[in-house]
């Protein structure tokens, strides 16, 4: 059975589990002051500096964020501090926990939430993890942790492919994204090119998508956004595996500088990205998506809060 397949079969699976996601709102303008910028409601943005755009508002988090990335329920963040640690905190920055102290001579970046519920008809217990990229002696690689570990030891993710498919890349793999109820993550390969599929459900498989990088899977596992460069310029591609055949579609089509690093809104209706000049929204319509549209003069890795 395909990797698509099967994702498709688990998710039937869990269809009747409760929803982690909910929908954050539309775009407000925060109390003014020196850092105010105005956001939509619920998205977030993190440029490698110590502060964070949450709700329009810039909050000093006390330690450089990279790649901050939310719990389902928005109740923690997940970022690379300015040690290079794993670190988890309350939205503000507070209570912040280490949870792997990076051994020095590597890189750590993009860390996601793994969070799913119990299946005790399938015998499969509840996950709360973090999964981030870690480049080692030059070979990236994708490693896994307990969230609510306190200076914990990562574990290297194993990535096998399905039966007949060949052996899947063990290095080079970067940029995880973990969506929906079950534990299933894309990954971009750096030396292929391509982005990949892993089902974290049952056989823990998976195999290659469709060229491209930097992917963020749907809330709902039926679709995959991804950046492909196209005459010169990266857009937005969505490949929706939902249905009996896999469609790929530019949904940026008319796009004349580089819309990078995308991330679905808990609802799976909103994509937001980075571009030179700003961030982004792209919203479903009834025949695809609508053009892009400016909601904040500021740069950085865009994240939804649930």
């Amino acid at each position: 059975m395909s990797t698509r397949n099967r994702r498709s079969t688990a998710a039937a699976v869990t269809a009747g589990a409760a929803t982690l996601l909910t929908l954050c709102g539309t775009a407000v303008a925060a109390a003014a002051s020196a850092h105010t910028l105005t956001v939509p409601r619920g998205l977030t943005l993190s440029d490698g500096t110590r502060h964070v755009v949450v709700n329009g508002r810039s909050i000093d988090f006390g330690t450089t964020v990279r790649d901050l990335a939310w719990n389902p329920s928005g109740s923690k963040a997940a970022f690379i501090d300015g040690h290079g640690d794993l670190v988890v905190s309350s939205p503000d920055g507070s209570h912040r926990v280490t949870v792997a102290a990076n051994p020095g001579g590597q890189t750590w970046s993009h860390p996601t939430w793994q969070v799913t519920a119990a299946d005790r008809a399938n015998r499969i217990p509840a996950k709360n993890n973090l999964i981030f990229s870690a480049k080692v002696h030059g070979h990236t690689v994708l490693e896994g942790i307990k969230a609510t570990a306190d200076h914990g030891k990562p574990a290297k993710i194993s990535l096998n492919g399905d039966p007949g498919d060949g052996a899947l890349p063990q290095t080079d793999n970067t940029w995880p994204n973990v969506g929906g109820g079950y534990g299933t993550a894309v990954y971009e390969n750096t030396h292929t090119g391509e982005v990949y599929i892993r089902d974290d459900y049952l056989r823990q498989q998976g195999g290659a998508l469709t060229k491209g990088s930097e992917p963020a899977l749907s809330p709902d596992n039926e679709e995959v956004v991804f950046v492909r460069s196209v005459h010169g310029h990266d857009h937005l591609f969505v490949e929706d595996f939902g249905g009996s055949t896999h469609v790929v579609k530019d949904v940026t089509p008319s796009a004349t500088t580089d819309y990078t690093e995308p991330t679905w809104s808990p609802n799976g209706k909103t994509i937001a990205f980075r571009a030179p000049t700003g961030t982004y929204t792209i919203t479903k319509t009834a025949h695809g998506f609508g053009k892009p549209v400016k909601v904040s003069k500021h740069t950085g890795l865009p994240a939804y809060r649930g």
